[in-house]
């Protein structure tokens, strides 16, 4: 699932490619396979009045979703959940696409998701798409305060714990797994054994894990690409993010993999702690 560095970066070259063009039309294929609904909560003809006619005047992201604000006062609200992405005419055809916007610039914009889990929603305001989302680990709202809050007392482990939207938006797998690796600290501790010291470890480690996805185009480890079809290179710097049964790039202990929360997870054992 693209992340926080993912969504960011599609969101910058949404916001290079779209600001100021109008939706001149949508078009939403034929479904395959099994249907599912690409628009969320409404129906197509409701959704295609509210968006074609509509410009573009920003983009922005709230965790892993992206707003298209539109000068009628409304939000395109899109989430790529597991495999989707957001393409332009450079980047090659996808046989997956669900639905393709097009713009006064004769620019299309394709919608592709391979597993279908991913949306478009038109709404007044975010709220009626997503609630309860924690500060934005890149802002000065996720403070070190704010995460001594959300690991204190809490029987889970260190990593559900960063991983929960409600805690921390934006956060996925990788930059879990890399920030408690930049930390020193095992993903399985419980949060309320974490002392002042760690507590600031992490929050420095998630920032410094993020940018460095963010300086990086994101992770292309199987399905993300940006806006242009280009992959990103992040996968090339993770220190312990599937690197399963390989030495640790700093005391060469071999890296594991052992489920937490239901998902992989990948440390270091002499490193983290």
């Amino acid at each position: 699932m693209p992340e926080l560095p993912e969504v960011e970066t599609i969101r910058q070259g949404l916001e290079q490619r779209l600001t100021g063009r109008t939706i001149t039309s949508l078009r939403i294929p034929p479904d395959r396979g099994k249907p599912v609904p690409v628009i969320k909560k409404m129906d197509e003809s409701t959704f295609r009045e509210g968006v074609v006619g509509a410009r573009v005047e920003g983009v922005s992201r709230r965790g892993k979703y992206l707003v298209l604000h539109l000068d009628t006062n409304r939000m395109l609200v899109i989430h790529l959940r597991m495999t989707g992405a957001l393409l332009f005419p450079e980047a090659p055809e996808d046989r997956f696409v669900r639905a393709i916007f097009s713009f006064d610039d004769g620019t299309e914009m394709r919608f592709t998701d391979v597993r279908k889990f991913g949306g478009l929603w038109l709404a007044d305001d975010l709220s009626e798409v997503t609630t309860d989302l924690g500060p934005e680990p890149l802002s000065e709202g996720f403070t070190l305060a704010s995460l001594a809050a959300a690991v204190a007392k809490r029987k889970a482990p260190v990593k559900s714990i960063i991983l929960d939207q409600r805690r921390i938006a934006g956060i996925g797998n990788i930059y879990a797994d890399e920030a408690c690796f930049g930390a020193g600290i095992d993903p399985r501790r419980l949060g309320m054994t974490l002392s002042e010291e760690e507590v600031l470890a992490l929050h420095a480690s998630i920032r410094t894990a993020l940018m460095a996805g963010l300086d990086h185009g994101g992770a292309s480890f199987r399905d993300y690409r940006n806006t242009g079809g280009d992959v990103g290179s992040m996968q090339q710097h993770v220190k312990v993010f599937r690197r399963t049964g390989k030495p640790c790039y700093t005391c060469e202990t071999v890296i594991e993999r052992v489920k937490v929360g239901g998902r992989s997870t990948h440390f270091c054992p002499k490193c983290q702690r």
